[in-house]
């Protein structure tokens, strides 16, 4: 290419947007605009005032910001609007059937410039102004738009010294463009979403899930903005996302994204675009920490996948009891569009100890439909299928479905549907066969899941435990925790030589009301498909205001202090609920259990009949010399 003579091709290619445009319109013509905040707003209104001498024109856009005039009822038979995401801009046209949506993966929609299925005669962009070498930066929307601009018959660029000058796959060199338009104009800046208590709670539980030195990829809308305000806590966060904004700012404010530990382009903010506001624009002008690159290798699952622990985080409209996820209609009404989502889900499912994650609201905005459904609403899209579905995030908690049976994906998920829905979402699994019979939900449906009492505990360098209260979904995990216990310590726990562990009986044992009855469970493992280790649990008797308490441990962790543990924990919450005091029926012969009460440190009352203790203690009795309170050491 020679770029010796660039300035005298800029000054030769110098036009009014009329002038530029005028020679590359016809009937029939199709035609690509540069989207999201990169927008080129002189030329669109230049364009949308003589669009009405044409006829069957098609604007062709990725994801439409600002005044999109093209819609208007004056150019109805002029021109027809194809987007390949629906925005607030044109959602009322594409619900009416005045616009088009065009459904697909990002990463693949380059491909239809390339391949000529969308041949395109005219491409309007907006970009820097050129630098020493006669280079023009795609600035904030590299995207689709690259793609647009090397395949298009036509290229007219809107040179505007307000876009940032972007690195990395961003440039497009004056002897590629067939006009320049000059004008400076604010760009396009989205407005920061105010935060909500029900987003707040879903993010932090999505953050749960985030490790440190994981490369993440969040969506747009408020409740992922959310989402990233959690994550002040990590550390080393990369970011590979075909979208950043004003969000991710505090994060590298604060060195919590530093791509330290990417395993490609280490140390460096990989997107295609960003929206946001001029702030953002001038973080990423000549950033070296930040690289543009275009969608096609952004949002390729290939490329994605080799960012290790990749945490593709996302929103959703839908979900069925089965996992099919709908991401972008409501019914046949489309409302926003795939985009990167099944993109970045595939890679993060492929990625070295990767994740993807959905997130959305347990009900409809105005709270009268469930958006956990039996079956997705007619005319609903599947965009997630249920095979590809991991983890699912609601203010009620965390399903993981990875590896579930449809039995235990409905469970999951019905146990973080807003409470009003849960009764009906489990008769209509019991009607389509999904759940036993006899499946029972928990009692106090109406609260939330109590996560204040979740506590990680180290009870040596190698042995970390984390403690938190039982849930419904581990009724599985609970029957293999049982089964690996020797007879001996079976015949402890129950005072009899039970041998099986059924349905019947476990499923009463994981769904309490955490008021009247807790128990606590020891884990080890990820969120939805942990281990337990160790069982801790009190019933209340409301007569006497005591409760009954017992415990257990897996044998080869046993003398490692976790009973203790269990029981001191188990008190502390009992003590906060009001409760008087534990008692207990322990075998003689079980002196582990006995050593253990005697060191809760209060007076402990007892007396034997037939080989059995029965154990009782008041907490406002402490023993001689000792304190009632669990340890620091013990809340770790």
């Amino acid at each position: 290419m020679d770029t010796n003579n660039w300035r005298q091709a800029y000054r030769s290619k110098l036009k009014t947007a009329d002038e530029a445009l005028a020679p590359y319109l016809k009937n029939g013509c199709r035609i690509f605009i540069g989207s999201g905040c990169g927008t080129p707003q002189h030329l669109v209104q230049a364009l949308a005032a003589c669009l009405g001498r044409y006829i069957d024109v098609e604007v062709i856009y990725s994801i439409a910001f600002g005044a999109v005039p093209f819609i208007q009822e004056d150019l109805r038979n002029a021109c027809r609007v194809k987007t390949f995401f629906v925005t607030d801009a044109l959602r009322e046209a594409v619900f009416e059937g005045r616009a088009d949506y065009i459904p697909l993966y990002l990463s693949q929609a380059p491909n239809l410039f390339k391949t000529g299925v969308l041949p395109l005669d005219l491409t309007l962009i907006q970009a820097s102004p050129p630098d020493e070498h006669g280079f023009l930066s795609l600035g904030v929307s590299v995207d689709v738009a690259k793609a647009a601009a090397e395949n298009g018959r036509y290229l007219v660029a809107q040179v505007n010294p307000q876009m940032p000058r972007v690195l990395g796959d961003s440039f497009i060199h004056i002897n590629e463009i067939n006009a320049v338009v000059e004008h400076e104009e604010l760009l396009v800046e989205t407005p920061i979403p105010e935060h909500q208590a029900m987003a707040e709670r879903m993010a932090q539980y999505v953050a749960k899930l985030v490790e440190d030195g994981a490369t993440i990829q969040v969506g747009i809308g408020r409740i992922l903005r959310a989402v990233l305000s959690h994550l002040t806590k990590k550390r080393d966060l990369g970011v590979h996302s075909e979208m950043i904004t004003d969000a991710y700012l505090p994060l590298v404010e604060k060195g919590v994204i530093t791509g330290r530990e990417k395993s490609i382009h280490r140390d460096k903010i990989i997107t295609s675009f960003c929206l946001g506001s001029r702030k953002l624009f001038d973080f990423v002008h000549n950033n070296p920490q930040v690289e543009f690159h275009p969608s096609e290798y952004v949002n390729h699952p290939e490329i994605i996948s080799k960012n290790s622990r990749m945490t593709a985080i996302n929103s959703a409209l839908q979900i069925d009891l089965s996992g099919q996820v709908c991401a972008d209609s409501l019914g046949h009404k489309v409302y926003s569009g795939i985009g990167g989502y099944v993109d970045f889900s595939v890679g993060a499912s492929r990625s070295r100890g990767g994740k993807s994650i959905i997130v959305l609201p347990s009900t409809s905005s105005d709270g009268q439909r469930s958006r956990i459904v039996s079956h997705l609403s007619h005319g609903a899209g599947v965009v997630g299928t249920r095979a590809s579905a991991q983890y699912v995030v609601t203010e009620f908690g965390i399903a993981n479905l990875h590896g579930q049976t449809i039995r235990e994906r409905a469970l999951s998920l019905i146990n973080i549907a807003h409470p009003r829905f849960r009764e009906q979402l489990l008769e209509e699994a019991k009607k389509i066969s999904y759940v036993y019979e006899d499946q029972i939900l928990a009692p106090t449906s109406g609260q939330f899941y109590p996560e204040e009492w979740e506590i990680h505990q180290t009870f040596d360098p190698d042995l970390k435990v984390f403690f938190r209260p039982i849930k419904p979904t581990d009724e599985r995990a609970l029957q293999e925790f049982f089964y690996s216990l020797p007879d001996e310590d079976i015949y402890y726990r129950f005072l009899s030589s039970m041998r099986v562990f059924p349905h019947r009986d476990t499923q009463a044992m994981v769904n309490v009301d955490y008021e009247h009855e807790m128990t606590i469970v020891g884990v080890e493992g990820d969120i939805g498909s942990e281990k337990i280790v160790a069982v801790g649990r009190y019933i209340l008797d409301p007569k006497s205001n005591f409760a009954e308490v017992d415990f257990a441990v897996r044998s080869e962790l046993q003398r490692q202090g976790i009973g203790t543990f269990l029981v001191n924990y188990l008190t502390e919450i009992a003590r906060s609920k009001g409760v008087t005091g534990f008692m207990a029926y322990v075998l003689a012969a079980n002196r582990k259990m006995l050593k253990v009460f005697r060191k809760t440190g209060y007076s402990i009352h007892s007396s034997l009949e037939d080989g059995i203790y029965e154990i009782n203690f008041r907490f406002d009795e402490p023993a001689e010399g000792s304190h009632t309170e669990a340890s620091d050491a013990e809340k770790g």
